[in-house]
């Protein structure tokens, strides 16, 4: 996040930390942010996190982006000393991924202000990701945060092939 910050790279974090903000606390080993950061900028981030002790495995570094659930993705890896946390970058690419950093909530964590993914764009990315274990965080989300933006949910659970399972988690 201070990597980030001092590039002035416009970040949000999201996946299972965003659930702590939002939900039920649950445990995770990973970490999960979208940036809007050109390509052509991923050189220097690398360099910069290279320098803060992560590592970029090679065939980020040589320049190939990932993609997971339609959206490009880039990792990085922290190796500490009984275990490695992963961290995945998404950039910012897509209509709906620039309307996610619009949308960010800046929170208290672990001391300092953090910028989170909204509980409705939470919601959304859970349920695109549909793994087991995000389908159980959605229905924690849903139940703590209570007054949702439902108009913007289906509109974007529209565009995002969603729209149906959200309208089963909603009426549950």
């Amino acid at each position: 996040m201070q990597l980030f910050e001092q590039a002035g790279v416009p970040y949000v974090l999201m996946g299972g930390l965003a659930v702590r903000a939002y939900g039920i606390p649950r445990p995770t080993y990973d970490v999960d942010f979208t940036v809007a950061v050109e390509r052509s900028r991923l050189p220097g981030i690398y360099h910069a996190v290279q320098a803060l002790g992560y590592t970029v495995p090679e065939q980020y570094a040589s320049g190939w982006v990932d993609r997971v659930a339609g959206m490009p993705v880039v990792k990085i890896r922290l190796d500490l000393e009984d275990r490695g946390i992963d961290v995945d970058v998404f950039l910012a690419e897509s209509t709906y991924q620039r309307e996610v950093l619009r949308r960010r909530v800046q929170q208290e964590f672990e001391g300092r202000p953090v910028w989170f993914v909204s509980p409705e764009d939470l919601i959304l990315m859970k349920l695109v990701a549909h793994r087991p274990r995000d389908l159980a965080d959605v229905a924690d989300v849903l139940f703590t945060q209570g007054q949702l933006d439902e108009a913007y949910l289906r509109r974007w659970a529209k565009e995002l092939g969603v729209l149906e399972e959200l309208e089963r988690v909603l009426g549950e």
